[in-house]
């Protein structure tokens, strides 16, 4: 099975802020940026196509013709909890610094680590590999993407944050 994994477009964020789960909106560029992933996927049939509930993932699923896929909340962002919406250089919160020494297994103040969103996401693509599809799509996040790159083995969880994915990229997994 393919597993076509593809990140949502530019957010209207200040960059360095902690979005997350927030559901925040897109740049005024989505028609232009949707258009290129759409061309990326021109031609590709998928057997189910799943997206995250945040409006940033649903509105490119849309865009690019799956109106009514599965709402999937095992493929939303990191939950950053007390530091959603916050920029990291103004947080006071001393666990930030715990954070950057070990993201992968510290938690966000009322949130979760990385540690737990790979542990979800992974659930979620075990449940997908028993099923009789020859090729799927996740419309997704970043965190997300690189939760599949360390799950289909295209780099280690310890380099995942050195290969944050660009707005608009699709990374394809096989099992």
């Amino acid at each position: 099975m393919q597993v076509y994994i593809i990140r949502h477009t530019s957010v209207d964020v200040a960059p360095g802020t902690c979005y997350g789960q927030t559901d925040v909106p897109l740049k005024e560029t989505f028609p232009q940026e949707a258009a290129v992933v759409a061309d990326k996927l021109k031609g590709i049939t998928f057997d189910e196509v799943f997206v995250s509930p945040l409006t940033r993932c649903v509105r490119l699923a849309t865009y690019c013709g799956y109106p009514d896929a599965i709402r999937e909340k095992r493929i939303i962002e990191t939950d950053f909890g007390e530091w959603e919406m916050k920029r990291f250089d103004q947080m006071t919160d001393p666990r930030v610094q715990l954070w950057y020494n070990d993201y992968i297994n510290t938690r966000a103040t009322g949130g979760e680590s990385y540690a737990d969103q790979y542990i979800r996401v992974s659930k979620f693509l075990d449940e997908l590999r028993t099923k009789d599809y020859k090729r799927v799509a996740l419309f997704c996040h970043g965190g997300v993407l690189m939760c599949t790159k360390v799950y289909f083995k295209a780099c280690t969880i310890e380099e995942a944050f050195g290969n944050l994915p660009s707005y608009g990229e699709i990374f394809v997994g096989e099992f």
